[in-house]
């Protein structure tokens, strides 16, 4: 595997290119996480370390898709809306595939007073009956314990779901407030694995509100125009982390001179003892 760092090329901000800046949910989460690191990856190309991806929560994430696309297509209700007493279907439109592709494609909006197009992909799509789509999105994991949205980390995923919900109201459809987390939660509970991992489904509700994504857009534009990095934000590890190495690099260097000094007076201290010894 190479783990050789490369900085970024392309898609980053041009303070005098007249295009649309692309801009996407996720770096609009960045934004908000921490500015610094949002300059550094958009404007200079630096991004963060990326991790590992979790394979086992894309293979989930695929096999929901095609459960719900079986009732898609049959415009029925999956069982789990039923259970949960929602009355919807999963949502038939010859653009879902390319609302769900977050890579190229999503569903996209240019904010006009930035210049900037602002996308992302979507999990899935229902509607009720009075026409209004709801915004769906997949999670999974693995925990003892209820699963709830109260957790302060997850306070991304419900930005995440108000940004989704913004996108779809500004191409003009009618968005419920309401959208739900399909969360699905691995069972340890078993006495075996026996090779296959069972779930318990979760059906979560999130009433979003989006008034805040027309007010940071600006924001967020005032940072890329800026010649000034932005300050690290407190609480980022990010940031911590290059700092303590830029604090400790004058030392790093100073331990590794004095170490080189102290190998080459060992050799040249053993080299003089040999010298006497053969003419001793």
């Amino acid at each position: 595997m190479d783990f050789s760092y490369k900085r970024k090329t392309f898609g980053l901000f041009k303070p005098d290119d007249t295009m649309p800046f692309k801009i996407s949910r996720s770096k609009i989460d960045l934004f908000i996480e921490c500015p610094r690191c949002f300059y550094l990856d958009q404007r200079l190309g630096i991004r963060r370390p990326a991790g590992f991806p979790f394979t086992l929560n894309s293979a989930v994430d695929l096999l929901l898709k095609k459960e719900f696309d079986i009732h898609r297509a049959a415009k029925t209700a999956h069982p789990l809306m039923k259970k949960y007493k929602l009355d919807a279907v999963p949502f038939d439109h010859p653009k879902i595939e390319e609302w769900r592709d977050a890579l190229r494609r999503g569903i996209s909006y240019l904010h006009t007073p930035t210049n900037m197009l602002v996308r992302g992909g979507i999990d899935d799509i229902w509607v009720n009956p009075a026409g209004e789509v709801i915004i769906v999105d997949y999670k999974a994991t693995a925990k003892d314990g209820e699963i709830t949205l109260d957790e302060e980390w997850k306070d991304g995923y419900k930005r995440q779901m108000e940004v989704y919900q913004w996108l779809f109201r500004q191409n003009n459809f009618k968005v419920s407030p309401t959208g739900y987390f399909v969360y699905v939660n691995g069972k340890t509970d078993r006495k075996a694995f026996d090779g296959k991992l069972e779930f318990d489904v979760t059906l979560l509700p999130y009433t979003g509100d989006d008034s805040w994504i027309p007010k940071i857009l600006p924001t967020i534009k005032a940072c890329l125009v800026d010649v000034r990095v932005p300050s690290a934000k407190e609480n980022c590890d990010y940031c911590a982390y290059t700092k303590l190495i830029e604090e400790d690099a004058p030392q790093a260097r100073k331990a590794k001179k004095d170490g080189v000094s102290s190998k080459e007076t060992s050799l040249k201290s053993k080299k003089n003892e040999k010298t006497e010894t053969l003419f001793s």
